[in-house]
Formats: structure tokens, sequence, C-alpha cells
């Protein structure tokens, strides 16, 4: 098929070795003129269906984004273009000193030349993706780079130079940023709504930390803003459990992925209010379970030292824990409070062997990682061992014996012994 002659208007520059050009495509043309990478950038086959192939099913919630979000914007995809006549006419603009601007225009493309995406493969194919869903958005633009390409070994090798750079470096976005911007994840919204506009998390109570993990020298945070997001999301399931869910192939999603695409999308004002106040419920539970670590000036003291502390206090295990109240409340419909009420505190506190080897090493002072599944199921244990199935209590028994040592006929004594234990709370 014949292609029309495209004028676009265009700023040219330059950086490093490579002259680009700034302008914009509808999603129409990019349609038609922009190709997917064939052998633009290796001579073999298999090498270049190896690029092909990296276009993972991800181009499809872009499509939907597209859709769906009345807000929709990209950053500008970066286009290679070789054969053809590419031409580029310079229009002079004198400005208010007398000096001359040369470097706006108009890049015009015969139709014949040949366009592939160098950054963008999966914007470009959910472009494609969209129309086929909506026409109506044809005419809508993107901002898109214009780069050279040449087809000897020297082009090539130039191409794929800037293809691995942009795609090496490329970032995705961090866990704080999407909690602290994104405006389609109902949690990441509810999360910033309790910070904003309540008290719960005053005085540093929420640290602002990259990594889930708590500094030893920290005396005012409960907990990090990671493992809070993350908390966050458990109770979420609540909220999905009942509602149901499709993915990008229209097939309904089960289980507890259903979050993961429900957050995908904004829900209603009202849904994001309801579930603000599921997730204020819960903490401000929480929190007034341990308010007086909040009301001594000189720090948290019990709730974290080198004894152990609090488990709300440490991310390893206030996640587990949180599974298991939303567990509890999915079976009991009770509230937050009443449910952490009827936990023996005795459970809360790490250096009660019943977490020895599980979340504290009582001899190099220290968390313990990798054992979630095992303290979400004490946790449960502990509250109402009927919640268990018996693969469940058997899992226990297993992982116990392995950890603590001990002949599994002794396991459940000595661990219903130690669930028991003392008052911690004043040790």
């Amino acid at each position: 098929m014949k292609k029309n002659e495209l004028k676009l208007p265009a700023i040219r520059s330059k950086m490093g070795i490579w002259v680009y050009y700034i302008s914009s495509l509808s999603f129409s043309q990019v349609q038609n003129y922009v190709s997917p990478i064939n052998d633009e950038l290796h001579k073999s086959e298999m090498l270049s269906q190896m690029i092909q192939r990296s276009i993972t099913e991800n181009y499809k919630s872009i499509a939907h984004y597209l859709t769906s979000q009345e807000e929709r914007f990209f950053n500008a995809l970066i286009l290679a273009v070789y054969d053809g006549e590419p031409r580029w006419n310079e229009i002079r603009i004198e400005d208010e000193n007398g000096q001359d601007n040369y470097d706006l225009g108009v890049l015009t493309l015969s139709g014949q030349e040949k366009i592939f995406p160098v950054d963008g493969q999966h914007r470009v194919a959910g472009i494609k993706e969209a129309l086929e869903l909506n026409q109506d958005i044809g005419e809508e633009k993107v901002p898109v780079i214009f780069i050279g390409h040449s087809k000897d070994e020297m082009g090539m090798q130039r191409t794929r130079r800037m293809f691995s750079t942009l795609n090496r470096y490329a970032k995705p976005v961090s866990m704080r940023d999407i909690i602290a911007l994104d405006e389609d994840d109902v949690i990441a919204i509810a999360s910033r709504n309790i910070i904003d506009q309540s008290n719960l998390f005053e005085d540093d109570r929420i640290l602002d930390s990259k990594t889930k993990a708590i500094p030893d020298n920290n005396e005012r945070a409960l907990t990090t803003i990671i493992t809070y997001y993350e908390c966050n999301k458990e109770l979420a399931w609540l909220f999905v459990k009942d509602i149901p869910v499709k993915g990008l192939d229209e097939k309904p999603i089960k289980g507890k992925a259903k979050v993961n695409e429900y957050i995908r999308h904004r829900p209603s004002d009202d849904v994001i209010e309801c579930f603000t106040h599921e997730c204020e419920a819960y903490w401000t539970a929480l929190i007034n379970t341990c308010q007086d670590a909040f009301s001594v000036e000189a720090g948290i003291g019990k709730y974290r030292n080198k004894d152990g502390g609090h488990v709300f206090f440490r991310p390893v295990s206030l996640i587990p824990f949180t599974k298991a109240v939303v567990r509890i409340k999915e079976k009991e419909n009770l509230e937050y409070k009443d449910i952490i009420k009827n936990f023996s505190s005795n459970v809360f506190w790490i250096q009660n062997d019943i977490w020895r080897k599980i979340i504290w090493d009582d001899v190099k002072k220290n968390m313990i990682m990798g054992n979630s599944k095992l303290i979400e199921l004490i946790f449960l244990y502990s509250y109402d061992s009927s919640i268990l199935t018996e693969a469940e209590k058997k899992k226990i028994v297993k992982e116990l014996e392995s950890k603590w040592d001990y002949h599994e006929s002794d396991i459940m004594e000595i661990f219903l012994s130690r669930l028991s234990g003392s008052d911690y709370a004043h040790k």
C-alpha cells in the first residue's frame, strides 16, 4: 500500500553523534507508518526474531490504558528512519534581538521510508491494539523523536547500541514513587489519604525508606512506607475477593492475583473512601495497642530493641500478622480492634521462645528473614487453631522440627508451652 507524504513540524537538535528531530505522530500515523523491528538491527533471522519475541503481553495493558484513561499520556517514542527521501526544511525565525533561529522546520517523509521503534516497542504495539478497539482516538498524538538509521554494519551497530542503552538504563518506577504519585492504584491512594488526612503517622511514626527494613538507630517509626503499603495491599483482598476481575485476555482472575489487576484502574471515589476507612481502622487498632510507644519522648524503647521487641515494630513479622488478621476477618467479620484484642499478648513479643529461630536469632540478636508463611500460620494457630487446615498444621510441625531440632513427637508439646509463654511485655 502506497503511503502518503508526511509533513511534520519539528525541532532539529544534536546530542553526541546523533542528530535527531522532535515532533509528534497521530495514533493513526503510528499504525500506518511504524513497523516492528525486522532485519534492521541484525542480518541473522534468529537474532531479529529474538527482539520480536521480547514484546510481552504488557502491550495489552497499554491498549487498555489508552482506551479507558482520560488523562492518558506517553513519553516520546524514539523512531529510527531509513530509506525513502526524508527532507528537512528549516524555517527562519528572527527573535526580538534580531537573532536568527534555525532549529525549527518541517520534516518531510515521502512515505517510502521504513520506520521502526528503537525505544517504545510496547507502546507502538499498544497504540495499534487500542485502535483495533476504538478508532475514535486515531487523531490523538504521541510525541516522537526521529533518528537516522543505516542498514550497513556501522549503522546497525550504532542503532543497536542506542537500543541497548535505552533499555539497559531504563529504570522501573520505584515502589516509593508509586505510593507517592499513582492515581489509579487504590492502595497507593488510600495510603496517601491516611497520611495526609489523619494524625496516625505524625511524629515520624512512618519511615520513608527505600526498603522494608528499619535502621537500628531509628527510635520513632512504627514501620516503613513500603511495609505500610504492603500491609494495605493485604487488606485490599477483603474488598476485591467478591468482585469479578478480568485480565487483559478477558479471562476471570481467581485468588489474590485479582488484587494486582484491580489496582491498575482507578475505582470510584466511593470505593476509594471506603477502602481508606478500612485501612485507617486497621492502623488505628494497631497503633492503639502500642500507644505508650509514642508517648515517651525518649523513643519506642521496649517495642524495638536489642532483645527483639514487639512484632508490630518489625516488618518481617508485621506483614504476616496482617495476612493472618485478614484471614481471621474474612472468617469472623470482627472489627480489627477486637481481632487484635483476642490474641494472647505474649505472642506479640519477639523474645518469646515461640519466635526463636523463626523471627529472632537470640544469639546474634538480629532478625531472621524468609519465614513469612510460617509466621502467619503461627499467628493463626495462636488465635484459633480451627482456622487452619490439617495440611497447614502439619506444615507448622514439619518446619518447627527442622528449626528447633526436636523430634516430631515433642514439637507440639513444646510449641504449645511456648505459645502460653509469660508476660513478656514487662520483661
